[in-house]
């Protein structure tokens, strides 16, 4: 294979559309390239300019503006995930960040909050349900079961044991 300055030197030469056409040929047939190839292609359907790029210019395209550009740097509009906060060099990152490590994983406090404002969530809900009508009338049904599961009991061991043994109320 040739000199890699000698390539280039010979692509140099070339003019803007001898330079679209060998390139969409070198990428027509590399799968990794096919968004080059297309780029490629797009250039050369339209009739715009093609800015020569060299050392000398500028990377910031004169048509898109730095203020044009979302808060992801994408152009025309905010991106749909938002943009995650990176601490500055030099700088450690905090132990714990609403609740979690830096490596993502939630702390123990954070795991004994949770769990402590659910317990009592369901004793609050527990509590309230007792105070309304439904609730209190399956708590009187369920002590009438009680009681009358208690005097059953009772009768069966007295018929068992006879009169001797007598039973005491709990």
């Amino acid at each position: 294979m040739s000199d890699i300055s000698e390539i280039v030197a010979r692509l140099a030469a070339l003019s803007d559309d001898e330079l679209l056409a060998v390139l969409r040929a070198a990428t027509a047939e590399h799968p990794t390239l096919t968004g080059v190839h297309a780029v490629l292609g797009t250039a050369a359907a339209t009739d715009d300019a093609i800015v020569d790029v060299t050392p000398d210019t500028d990377p910031s395209p004169s048509h898109e503006s730095p203020a044009n550009l979302g808060a992801s740097g994408q152009v025309g509009g905010l991106s749909a995930v938002p943009a995650v906060p990176v601490p500055p060099t030099g700088i450690p990152p905090s132990a714990a960040v609403g609740g979690y490590s830096p490596e993502g994983v939630p702390t123990f406090e954070s795991v004994r909050d949770k769990v402590e404002q659910r317990f009592g969530t369901a004793q609050g809900m527990s509590e309230l349900d007792r105070q309304t009508p439904a609730g209190r009338s399956a708590d009187e049904q369920w002590e009438a079961r009680e009681k009358a599961a208690r005097e059953r009991l009772d009768r069966i061991r007295k018929s068992l044991h006879g009169n001797d043994i007598e039973t005491t109320e709990p």
